[in-house]
């Protein structure tokens, strides 16, 4: 026999799975709250010729938007360079995030690489569009001490970004960690008229132009350092922005991160 369901029953029913339905599938939100917290450090590696890309992208520029409380999301956008055999060569990417992520493929013990994939404070990895992964992530990085590092001095002159990178000591027992600047463009976009995005218009946030490693951290001793990098007089300041963060040698954990832009 079938169930007999009034009408009343019936309606609240639809609302119960509407109500399921909009919680498995929740896109982030931007929050008053959001930014202000421990830094945490957020890698999407991704790629123009790739057609899973784009809701990766759109959900690292929520992210971008501060959704999470009681965190500040440091995010980068890493675009490789295996995907552009396929009839599309990606403006952004380089060999270099592509070598970056196959760092990590080996740390995570992956079987290969693959795009969109999502980084988080050196510890966590999962495909790039999932926000519920996302946030899983984000609460273990959250309770985790960070060490203090800073921006000082940002400018742009004569076509050169210049800075000063600052962090603390590693606590006691800590071994050596790579201190890396990076020097993102806060917007890009692209008409794409080859490959798997066709005809798309995709926009990106924090797409990393430079990543380098400008120095190192020991326990117990502070570290300072000017840095200069080129940045070509076609690029608007105000479209500019620069990361530094602490990671454990051997692109293990983030310790510690921070940004800056021109506008701050």
């Amino acid at each position: 026999m079938q169930p007999r369901f009034s009408i009343p029953i019936l309606a609240a029913l639809i609302v119960l799975g509407v109500w399921l339905y909009a919680r498995n599938t929740e896109t982030p939100k931007p929050s008053a709250v959001g930014g202000t917290g421990p830094p945490i450090l957020v890698e999407l590696f991704t790629s123009e010729g790739c057609s899973s890309c784009p809701p990766a992208d759109r959900l690292l520029e929520k992210l971008d938007a501060q959704p999470y409380a009681g965190a500040h999301l440091i995010v980068l956008s890493e675009h490789v360079d295996y995907w552009n055999h396929i009839g599309w060569i990606d403006p952004y990417s380089s060999a270099a995030y592509s070598q970056r992520q196959n760092h990590y493929g080996d740390r995570f013990h992956l079987e290969s690489v693959y795009t969109p994939e999502m980084v988080v404070d050196g510890t966590s990895e999962f495909v790039g569009n999932s926000y519920s992964d996302a946030r899983e992530a984000f609460a273990k990085s959250q309770a985790r001490p960070k060490v203090d590092v800073q921006i000082k001095d940002l400018q742009i002159k004569d076509g050169k970004l210049l800075a000063r990178v600052e962090s603390a000591g590693l606590p006691a027992g800590d071994r050596k960690a790579d201190v890396v600047f990076v020097v993102a463009l806060s917007h890009a976009q692209s008409e794409v008229a080859r490959g798997e995005n066709a005809g798309r218009k995709l926009t990106h946030v924090a797409v990393v132009r430079r990543l380098d490693v400008v120095g190192s951290v020991e326990a117990g001793k502070p570290f300072s350092k000017d840095v200069a990098f080129p940045i070509g007089r076609d690029v608007s300041p105000s479209n500019v922005r620069a990361v530094a963060f602490v990671q454990e040698a051997g692109q293990g954990r983030v310790l510690g991160a921070a940004e800056a832009t021109l506008g701050q």
